[in-house]
């Protein structure tokens, strides 16, 4: 039912008067007032102020507690005297998100509330085609909001000037710092000028955000309305104890038949493999579900947010990264399928439920391997989350009539491998008390009649070699002699030539030679190598040694070493 036009006045009027109190323009309280705002957030009554005073700002708010009008109402009023001026205009201000989402939550944000203000604002990030996004900063940008990595590419690029900047916002700063973009920061702030109003905002403040910020602020104000470690009251948390391979299960208990009293949930994955994987046994269970993660491209990210806004999509599963920042309306459910290994993790991934005093509902899939995360978490928020005690997969149930969750094949340690490979054969040089003669499979066919994978069936015997090429020598070892080893023509050498037919040539001292010799060039094709030896057993003292230098010179009266005795 619409109000009343008396109505809408009174509003309107208790709208400006708790918005002018702070300092703020009518242009800018109006737009506030057709959005629907009552009166300011605690974060917005105490860090609005002081930014209109141009102090720097550290601010502390939990995620959903209205940082971003925070920030950007008092500079759009900052901006207000160059909106007048014409032509081209360089950035003035620079907002740092760490994801895409989140950057496009800011810029549809700073485009409501500067409504009747003519000023320009773009937002760039990566994953997209960057021309669309350097046309603009060619036409001018007032208000640039970015992400670290494509910001950094487009300022090496020369498209981005950053000389003129007045205000610069490093939100959501521990999960900058936590997703490794303090390289790119750095980086960033190095071309800033040094006269500019800086603002931090984030919802938790851990030391190194703190020690960053007596670094880059010049005598901030400390803005905290919530301690860093709290959830908000108005939602429902609970814990459910159940086993990593039943957790589909539970999921599907919970969802299946609940429409009207869970329209829209919002499920959590550590990883992105993990948000695919239960999107599809959704999918499986007839509910719909859309993953957004850092591996979709853009416009499918966009497109799920579209279908989960609209309610096309009732499941949205989603990493840490790419969830942080979603503002949607009256979420009523958040679920962690996996809880996060870092608590202030779990503060903003409940922070996406029971925004802007709705109630909302938290639960939990806690595993066996994962109830030491949950002693970090509730260590952190200073209580114990309930823990649900009654439902169909407690820890132990085995899930009759359906298929458990396939669990990976344990990858066999090295050792283990390494001896597999000793079992085929003695090494290079190596003894061997195997009876089995070289070539053969000492274990044999596996039980029920299959050969081993990679083996061949030829003559009776079962090769570990896999098929044997056409024209590949098919050579046997020798058998060993009794008390010896083998033969030195078999220790560090293989066979790369073709072995030939009958009886293997002899030496002038009576040895068998293991090769045969270098064919002559034939047909005008590539000569055998010079130099290559031919070694047997003899007492000559050179083991029968001989080259293709030496068979030259055979032909002339014997090899080098009986020419030699013979002076």
């Amino acid at each position: 039912m619409r109000p009343n036009p008396t109505e809408r006045i009174l509003r309107t009027f208790g709208v400006l008067k708790a918005f002018t109190d702070l300092g703020l323009a009518s242009p800018l309280v109006d737009a506030l007032a057709r959005e629907g705002y009552e009166t300011p957030t605690p974060i917005q009554a105490q860090a609005i102020p002081s930014a209109l005073q141009g102090r720097d700002i550290l601010g502390t708010a939990q995620t959903g507690t209205g940082k971003t009008a925070a920030f950007s109402l008092p500079i759009l009023q900052h901006l207000m005297p160059i909106a007048e001026h014409p032509g081209k205009r360089p950035v003035r201000v620079l907002i740092m998100t760490p994801t895409r989402e989140l950057a496009l939550q800011i810029d549809e944000s700073i485009g409501t509330y500067g409504a009747n203000l003519a000023l320009s604002h773009a937002v760039i990030f990566g994953g997209v085609g960057q021309k669309p996004q350097t046309d603009a900063l060619r036409r001018g940008v007032d208000i640039l909001t970015a992400t670290p990595g494509r910001l950094l590419d487009l300022m090496n690029q020369g498209f981005i000037d950053l000389r003129h900047l007045s205000h610069f916002v490093l939100d959501e700063a521990d999960r900058m710092l936590d997703m490794g973009f303090i390289h790119d920061v750095k980086k960033i702030i190095a071309k800033l000028p040094a006269k500019r109003q800086t603002l931090f905002f984030s919802a938790t403040m851990p030391k190194e955000v703190v020690t960053l910020s007596d670094q880059l602020l010049n005598n901030p104000v400390r803005v905290a309305v919530a301690a860093v470690s709290t959830t908000a009251e108005t939602v429902q948390q609970k814990v459910f104890l159940v086993d990593q391979k039943t957790k589909r299960f539970l999921l599907k208990h919970l969802l299946e038949g609940s429409e009207k009293e869970i329209p829209t949930v919002l499920i959590f994955t550590r990883t992105k493999h993990g948000a695919d994987r239960v999107v599809k046994d959704l999918l499986r269970f007839d509910i719909t579900a859309q993953a957004i993660h850092g591996n979709k491209s853009q416009n499918a990210r966009q497109n799920a947010l579209k279908n989960f806004k609209s309610r096309e999509t009732r499941v949205l599963v989603a990493t840490d990264i790419a969830a942080r920042g979603i503002d949607i309306d009256e979420l009523t459910h958040v679920i962690n399928y996996e809880i996060p290994n870092i608590p202030e993790t779990y503060v903003h991934r409940i922070g996406r439920t029971g925004r802007a005093g709705h109630s909302g509902v938290a639960w939990s899939f806690v595993d066996q391997d994962e109830r030491s995360f949950l002693k970090d978490i509730q260590r952190l928020i200073k209580m114990d989350i309930p823990v649900e005690k009654v439902h169909p997969f407690i820890p132990g149930t085995v899930v009759e009539g359906q298929m458990a969750e396939p669990e990976r094949e344990a990858r066999p340690p090295r050792r283990e491998a390494s001896s597999q490979r000793s079992n085929r054969g003695p090494s290079q040089g190596q003894r061997s008390a195997s009876p089995n003669p070289r070539g053969q499979n000492p274990r044999g066919p596996r039980e029920g009649g299959s050969q081993e994978r990679g083996t061949t069936q030829r003559g009776g015997e079962v090769s570990s070699r896999g098929p044997q090429r056409e024209g590949e020598n098919n050579r046997t070892a020798q058998p060993r002699p009794e008390g010896g080893n083998r033969p030195t023509a078999h220790r560090g050498r293989r066979n790369y030539g073709s072995k030939p037919s009958g009886e293997l040539p002899r030496s002038e001292h009576g040895n068998t030679e293991f090769r045969a010799p270098a064919q002559k060039k034939k047909d005008g094709g590539r000569p055998a190598a010079r130099g290559n030896s031919y070694w047997g057993n003899d007492a000559s003292g050179t083991g029968g040694a001989t080259s293709k230098s030496d068979e030259n010179r055979n032909q002339k009266g014997g090899n080098w070493l009986d020419r030699l005795r013979g002076k």
